[in-house]
């Protein structure tokens, strides 16, 4: 039996459906990817399921008690709340009960203490062991462990991608039996992303998601859904698989539509011959022409491309900018410390590194927007550069889409050509209807349409791209990428997409943390590979360390068989393991038993920082486990 299903759904705003007759289903154990344009309705189809917007006709059928939770692209949030009131929040009617218990624990920990805190806690204790609250309390501890929250954070404090992770947390508290996600990356940087795949993919939850991120799809759907022209379609698989099918799919559908309008065609030359139509009376043929029309009426072209394009203009100089040795801070924590580099006309520069380390900085310093405290920035000759803010900024809400474009005017050049700007709208998917729309009305897809549409307006010989890729539909992706691939100028791009990166950058600026900007060759998969190998040879240096400092090379060290003493720390190192396992997997259980929130709630901090020393300590055994046994292993070879 489905968790939920749409039989004939129908939903308009205006004269186009969103959904026209559309038929979904969605079974347990699977997880989701909703794909469509900007503007397709994919939002208001996740709205309709989880009962926010009422479908115009057809039937939402949803399984007897199921519970869903739904995080949507803007999680609204409470910032002078705290992480642990807006996670307690998804419970309902105890997180009254169960923030003001949270409360009191904090008072009890004081050693001074009064007696009206011991009472309020018993009070409260007693409210919550008769409304099965203990569960609940430890429902919430363990979901915050889980995706280390910190629960007296103010959201006010965090990061848009720890807002995202307090909106996934309220969800998860309830525990949804289908979890409704609208572009859960948005917002989050590569490592976040990456953590979200796993726990996505290790939770065992029913999923429904949107989202533009080609990676995030593949590694997470176990089946596509399009919403194209108001129907769903399904495709089994990963986005990979969606892209291949699709691909058939539009060229039979593009030969059947042309054989259509040829014989459309046909019979419309056909009744026009008057005299001949009506002499051979073929009253059929008519009825079939009429049926024609209406058939051709009700289809609904596929939505057109959009079309840009972005003129150099003059070449700049062959340095573009210097850097040596610059340096900015802000109060007491270093962005930038120490960078220096050259870069040259033709560079394609990818920035990585995680939200709030400084990479807006960077290119706000290659403007000149802002100087650097050390160092110097000197600018190459002949730039025109071209700047996409992530924030948007640069769009004023109260100003038309005609405003935006082209204030006071009719007419844009473009590439040395006239255009009028109506046409120039319309190239980014924008019909006259809506050119004297204001800025404010439009999708977060929409507006970074027509910050492009504006940037582009202007030749450019070095682009700036501050998370371009955000709310863009895929086929617009796409077709971003295409041009920046052809771009004859230098092209600057923070972007948490990896697979626009890749198909972007030749080179990355990755910022390390303390200040420290390293280059590396390549585009993402390049500097991810660094990385790994990176890791795996730290890891063997302290496992040698570890286990025989100052000892000899690997080569001479591999003929020396294991010593009396090592062969009873091999025999011994099972053992030590399962034991710490056996720990762990007590405390875990503990941690889950609402008891101990109840009268030893003073343990819960310690037990969890124990779980944190015993992976450590596994991890260390493991490795030199696995040292000893590649020695044994070596000696008897």
């Amino acid at each position: 039996m489905p968790l939920i299903s749409l039989d004939n759904a129908q939903l308009a705003y205006g004269h186009v459906p969103l959904l026209d007759h559309a038929e979904f289903k969605l079974d347990k154990g699977e997880r989701v990817g909703l794909l469509g344009r900007n503007g397709a309705g994919k939002t208001s189809l996740l709205k309709v399921i989880v009962g926010s917007v009422v479908l115009d006709d057809g039937i939402v059928w949803r399984a007897p008690g199921l519970r869903l939770g739904y995080v949507p692209q803007e999680p609204p949030l409470d910032d002078s709340a705290t992480v642990f009131e807006t996670v307690a929040s998804g419970l309902g009617g105890l997180q009254a009960t169960l923030i003001e218990y949270h409360d009191v624990l904090h008072q009890l920990a004081d050693p001074n203490h009064t007696s009206t805190v011991q009472d309020k806690f018993d009070e409260l204790s007693h409210e919550l062991e008769a409304n099965d609250g203990w569960r609940m309390q430890s429902r919430i501890e363990s979901t915050l462990q889980q995706l280390e929250l910190d629960a007296d954070a103010k959201i006010g404090s965090l990061s848009g991608g720890w807002r995202k992770r307090v909106a996934l947390a309220r969800a998860l508290v309830s525990e949804p039996d289908l979890l409704v996600l609208d572009e859960p990356t948005n917002h989050l940087d590569i490592a976040a992303i990456d953590w979200l795949e796993k726990f996505l993919r290790d939770a065992n939850l029913n999923l429904l998601f949107v989202t533009h991120d080609r990676r995030f799809l593949d590694r997470v759907a176990t089946r596509i859904v399009e919403l194209d022209r108001g129907i769903l379609r399904d495709f089994p698989g990963n986005y990979t698989a969606y892209r291949k099918r699709k691909e058939d799919m539009l060229a039979i559908e593009a030969v059947r539509q042309e054989k259509f309008d040829k014989v459309l065609a046909e019979e419309e030359v056909w009744i026009r011959r008057g005299i001949e139509a009506r002499r051979t009376r073929n009253e059929g043929r008519v009825r079939r022409l009429e049926r024609l029309r209406v058939e051709r009426a009700a289809r609904r072209d596929r939505l057109g491309q959009v079309n840009f394009s972005l003129a150099t203009g003059e070449r700049s100089g062959e340095l573009v900018a210097e850097l040596k040795k610059v340096g900015k801070s802000y109060g007491d924590r270093v962005v930038i410390s120490d960078f220096s580099t050259r870069i040259l006309r033709g560079d394609r520069i990818g920035l990585i590194g995680p939200n709030g380390i400084g990479k807006t900085t960077l290119l706000k310093l290659l403007t000149g927007e802002i100087q650097p405290e050390q160092g110097t920035v000197r600018l190459g000759t002949k730039l025109n550069i071209a700047y996409f803010d992530q924030l948007r900024d640069q769009l004023n809400d109260e100003a038309t889409l005609l405003e935006t474009i082209s204030p006071g005017t009719d007419f844009i050049e473009i590439g040395g050509q006239r255009k009028h700007v109506m046409s120039y709208l319309e190239d980014f998917l924008f019909p006259p209807q809506r050119a004297r729309a204001k800025v404010k009305s439009l999708s977060g897809g929409e507006r970074n349409r027509l910050l492009l549409a504006r940037l582009f307006t202007q030749p450019a010989n070095a682009l700036i791209l501050d998370e371009p890729t955000n709310d863009l539909d895929l086929d617009t992706l796409e077709l971003l990428e295409s041009l920046l691939q052809d771009y004859g100028g230098t092209v600057f791009l923070v972007s948490h997409d990896r697979e626009f990166l890749n198909n972007v950058v030749t080179q990355v600026y990755a910022f390390e943390g303390e200040g420290r900007v390293v280059e590396y060759a390549g585009d993402y998969d390049d500097w991810e590979r660094v990385q790994k190998a990176r890791a795996a040879a730290a890891l063997t240096e302290r496992v040698t360390a570890h286990a025989a400092p100052g000892a000899a090379p690997s080569k001479a060290r591999s003929r020396v068989k294991l010593s009396f003493k090592e062969t009873q720390e091999l025999n011994a190192l099972p053992e030590k393991i399962s034991a710490l396992e056996k720990e762990q997997e007590e405390i875990n259980r503990r941690l889950v038993d609402p008891a101990l929130y109840r009268s030893q709630s003073e343990q819960v901090k310690p037990l969890q920082a124990r779980i944190e020393l015993i992976d450590a300590e596994l991890l260390t055994l493991l490795a030199r486990w696995e040292e000893l046994e590649a020695k044994r292993g070596a000696a008897n070879a």
